[in-house]
């Protein structure tokens, strides 16, 4: 049974940890790696460097949309492609996350998580909610 006093609360918390989550990783990527670093990284895995701004930006806008609350479920579904991708780069790395290049547990804990808000909504606090038919708390069709 879901406490549906206590659950937007819940889909908050979740909400708020993917979305600082994705700004605290585009952060890494900018003052820990660096441009030319993640382009580097990139790269090394076989994707094109010209694919570091867009995941860098993804991350930080999409994190900030999700942490405020605005549109967060589509801006998550839309966020899912980088999670798939950072999961098939690091599945070479085995399980654990400390490995070399990063294991792909994380990445699939993210995704799980993101799947999950998508699934559950935004929560308490949401700046404004997602208006898209198939992911928002409205009626598919009456029809």
């Amino acid at each position: 049974m879901i406490d549906t006093r206590l659950a937007p609360y819940g889909a908050f918390v979740l909400r708020a940890a993917l979305g600082v989550m994705f700004i605290a990783h585009a952060y890494l990527k900018v003052a820990v790696f660096g441009i030319a670093g993640f382009e580097g990284f990139l790269t090394q895995v076989g994707l094109p460097a010209i694919f570091a701004w867009p995941i860098i930006l993804a991350e930080l806008l999409g994190g900030a949309a999700i942490l405020a609350g605005v549109q967060s479920r589509l801006v998550a579904t839309a966020l899912l492609a980088v999670l798939v991708g950072a999961f098939f780069v690091h599945v070479p790395n085995g399980w654990v996350f400390n490995a070399p290049n990063g294991g792909w547990e994380y990445p699939a804990f993210l995704i799980a998580a993101a799947v999950a808000h998508i699934l559950i909504g935004e929560g308490a606090f949401a700046v404004r909610r997602t208006t898209v038919p198939f992911l928002s708390n409205q009626p598919l069709s009456a029809a």
